[in-house]
């Protein structure tokens, strides 16, 4: 019996298109952008099949703690692999790669993004089946959708002859061609590359080395200095550092004679806009789709999100209108493609708000800035079971703490305490302490903070200390 197919999933893009939802701090393949399940875990979800191995989850720190939470909600299981600096697809493909190599020779892999939409699974995984007598045999398999417009967000293919299966060797592949050349290739009934791959991890590591070999030996380097990092497998950043900053596609689907396109239809779509998330979504009778607390009045084709404030709309069609907390977008629908620019303005201006979300995640949990002024900061903050923050101290602030929900373990000096709902736990300045959730159920406090600085670097670790005594 063949040996199962090693998926290797892409976690490390930032998904500016769709902001102010998806930001560094919780990009896009997290969100809960459709229904209740993050593109993430429905991801993992449709590779759990007798087809496949345990993936492979390429990621970086920052968001490691996100992938593990929601592989936890789903009983899924994963080995979770840190990228220690952004160096695009191609290096981390690379790297799942050689990691999938050396832990089964010969291995097949199926290179999937994250952040994608895939409707019907069983048309998915026919497609990878159909792609299997090709990557067998040396080939790189990407998969082919119909293209519907000239999209010039998308790779482009030229499918040739048939090869073997199902299977056709690519003629041409045109990374992201300018507008005339997309109507071009849309006349002539080229396919739109998907971003899936599958091909066996010694054949694109062959490939890789023919074309770029500095980048393969830095990222070999980064695999064989890489350690593990409490479960997770951290590849070494002075090795990795040094591969070649480019995208898969330019680095190898461009230049290689071996690849070859499977058609998919399987209800893909890439959600490279709020444009697209409307066409995916149900829409009412006007033709709006909406989600969280919204009221609609004369609208007709808008989409409209809220995350908490009550967003009303009146007497307009083809907008855009998403509510954070922190953050409102307005924007015409069709030029959602766009807001891409907006990001980046915020970016020059220096907005935490182009990063980072009101709302934080932590390997404990996760807190939310509700109010802040003059020497004091209200924090909401949830700690999950189990969840436990490091001992530590603070030079600059007091704080107070107020339990919503749920049981505190707090330690305070010598002090060790068991707090419920409305009880107060006052945490002088100076003093050692530590905050634990030992039961089952989330722990929610207010915490309010005095003092003369109040930023995040205001803390003293103090098991951090005792490990380098």
């Amino acid at each position: 019996m063949p040996a199962k197919i090693r998926p290797i999933i892409m976690c490390g893009g930032a998904g500016t298109r769709l902001w102010p939802t998806s930001r560094n701090s919780l990009p896009k393949q997290f969100a809960m952008l459709l229904g209740e399940r993050s593109t993430f875990q429905d991801t993992v979800l449709r590779l759990r099949h007798k087809l496949f191995e345990p993936p492979l989850v390429l990621t970086n720190r920052n968001h490691r703690v996100l992938a593990e939470r929601q592989l936890a909600e789903i009983g899924a299981e994963a080995e979770i692999v840190l990228e220690p600096d952004r160096r695009d697809s191609g290096p981390a493909i690379l790297a799942g790669c050689l990691i999938a190599e050396g832990r089964q020779a010969d291995s097949t892999v199926l290179v999937v993004a994250s952040d994608h939409i895939v409707t019907n699974r069983a048309a998915f995984r026919h497609a990878v089946v159909s792609g299997l007598p090709a990557a067998r045999a040396g080939r790189l398999v990407t998969f082919g959708v119909a293209a519907q417009h000239a999209c010039t967000d998308y790779g482009w293919i030229e499918p040739g002859m048939v090869l073997e299966g199902e299977a056709r060797h690519v003629e041409r592949f045109t990374e992201k061609p300018d507008g005339r050349r997309a109507a071009e290739y849309l006349r002539r009934r080229w396919m739109w590359n998907s971003g899936n791959f599958l091909f066996s991890a010694r054949s694109l590591i062959e490939e890789y080395r023919t074309f770029e070999p500095a980048t393969v030996s830095a990222v070999e380097a980064a695999v064989a200095n890489g350690t593990d990092e409490a479960g997770a497998f951290a590849l070494a950043l002075d090795g990795f550092v040094m591969a070649q900053k480019r995208s898969i596609d330019f680095a190898v689907m461009e230049r290689t004679d071996r690849a070859a396109v499977v058609a998919m239809s399987c209800g893909w779509s890439d959600i490279g806009s709020w444009d697209a998330l409307w066409a995916l979504s149900d829409h009412d009778g006007s033709g709006n789709a909406r989600r969280g607390n919204v009221e609609l009045v004369d609208a007709h084709n808008c989409l409209v999100s809220t995350d908490g404030p009550m967003t009303s709309v009146l007497g307009v069609e083809d907008l855009i209108v998403v509510a954070n907390r922190d953050a409102v977008l307005v924007a015409d629908r069709n030029r959602a493609g766009e807001v891409k620019q907006v990001v980046e303005l915020l970016r020059s201006k220096g907005c935490s708000q182009a990063e980072t979300h009101a709302s934080v995640h932590c390997s404990w949990g996760s807190y939310q800035i509700v109010d802040a002024g003059d020497g004091f900061q209200v924090k909401r903050m949830i700690v999950a079971p189990k969840g436990r923050l490091l001992l530590q101290k603070h030079r600059f602030r007091s704080e107070h703490w107020v339990v919503v929900r749920g049981t505190a373990t707090v330690t305070v000096d010598e002090a060790v305490g068991h707090f419920g709902k409305n009880d107060h736990i006052f945490i002088p300045l100076g003093a050692v302490h530590q905050l634990e959730n030992s039961g089952s159920e989330p722990l929610e406090l207010i915490e309010v903070q005095n003092g003369s600085y109040l930023g995040e670097d205001d803390v003293i670790r103090i098991d951090e200390i005792r490990q380098q005594i």
